[in-house]
């Protein structure tokens, strides 16, 4: 009989602190959702805003992509890319930082282990889908932050 209630304690006490950890990982990838709308998506794509780009992305973020060869994989800084942000939505070319059609995402799917974070995203200039995003964010005392972004472009539609 002992064992048995024991048995129930230790399966009740186990079956509560998975419930625990599983609310836990939910209110962290809210977290990390927040970061990326307002740093990525609307910081950086939508309204080049340099404080929520900077809350949200950390100072040694980079960009990394495949070059045209193939076997060169380059390496953008943050700053870089906000340059770009910011000389795209000066040129009055563009009505965003590098488009003219507003940036929306959708989720495929958000991993977290402990500190570390993975986003798979949908990245739209307006309807039309332009890449598959991989955000890796890491959790710092100030928060998570985007650390790196690789992608794949999708090919352009034909006219």
């Amino acid at each position: 009989m002992k064992k048995t209630l024991v048995f129930a304690i230790l399966l009740f006490s186990s079956f509560t602190l998975l419930i625990a950890q599983e609310n836990d990982v939910d209110k962290e990838k809210e977290l990390i959702k927040k970061i990326i709308q307002n740093a990525y998506v609307d910081g950086l794509c939508n309204n080049t805003d340099l404080d929520a780009v900077n809350k949200g992305f950390h100072p040694g973020f980079s960009l990394l992509s495949v070059g045209h060869t193939g076997d060169i994989m380059h390496k953008t800084p943050i700053y870089n890319w906000i340059q770009y942000a910011e000389s795209g939505k000066k040129s009055k070319k563009l009505k965003y930082s590098f488009q003219n059609e507003l940036t929306t995402i959708k989720y495929q799917f958000i991993d977290v282990t402990g500190k570390a974070a993975v986003a798979k995203i949908d990245f739209y200039e307006g309807d039309e889908l332009k890449f598959i995003d991989y955000l890796s964010l890491l959790k710092f005392e100030t928060g998570w932050k985007i650390v790196t972004k690789t992608y794949h472009a999708l090919p352009k539609k034909k006219e």
